[in-house]
C-alpha cells in the first residue's frame, strides 16, 4: 500500500511530466502553428521554458524517488541502469555506422527515445515479476 508521501510526490510526478510534455510541443510546433519560423524570440523562449521546466521534473523525480520503498526503487533503478546502457550502446553505434557511411538511411533521432522506453516498461514489469 502506498504512503501519502508516495502518492503526493506520484502526482507532482505526472503533473511535471505534462508539464514538460506541453513545453515541449510548444518549443517543436509553435515556430510552424503559433508564430512565424524566423520570430527566433520567440523560439528561444520556448526553448529556455522547455529547460526550466525540465529541471523541475529532474527534481519532482528524484522526490518522487525518494518518496519510494527500498524493493520499489531497486526495480525502478535497475530498469534506469539497463534503459541507459542501451540507449548509451545503440546511440553510439548509430553515430559510428552513420559516420563510417554503413546507413543506407537516415534514422529520426526519436526513434531513440521510443525504444528507450519500450525497453524501460519491459525492464520494469520483469523486475516486478521478479521481485513478487
Amino acid at each position: 500500500m502506498q504512503t501519502h508521501n508516495e502518492i503526493k510526490t506520484s502526482a507532482r510526478l505526472v503533473l511535471w511530466t505534462f508539464a514538460w510534455v506541453a513545453t515541449l510541443a510548444l518549443a517543436k510546433f509553435g515556430p510552424q502553428l503559433l508564430w512565424d519560423t524566423p520570430q527566433k524570440v520567440a523560439g528561444w523562449a520556448a526553448v529556455a521554458v522547455n529547460l526550466a521546466v525540465g529541471i523541475g521534473w529532474i527534481v519532482a523525480f528524484t522526490r518522487f524517488l525518494r518518496a519510494l520503498d527500498e524493493l520499489q526503487r531497486k526495480i525502478l533503478q535497475d530498469a534506469l541502469a539497463v534503459t541507459l546502457g542501451v540507449g548509451w550502446i545503440l546511440g553510439f553505434a548509430y553515430v559510428v555506422t552513420d559516420d563510417a557511411g554503413l546507413v543506407a538511411r537516415d534514422v529520426d533521432i526519436a526513434v531513440l527515445p521510443a525504444l528507450m522506453g519500450v525497453v524501460f516498461v519491459v525492464v520494469f514489469v520483469v523486475g516486478k515479476i521478479r521481485y513478487r
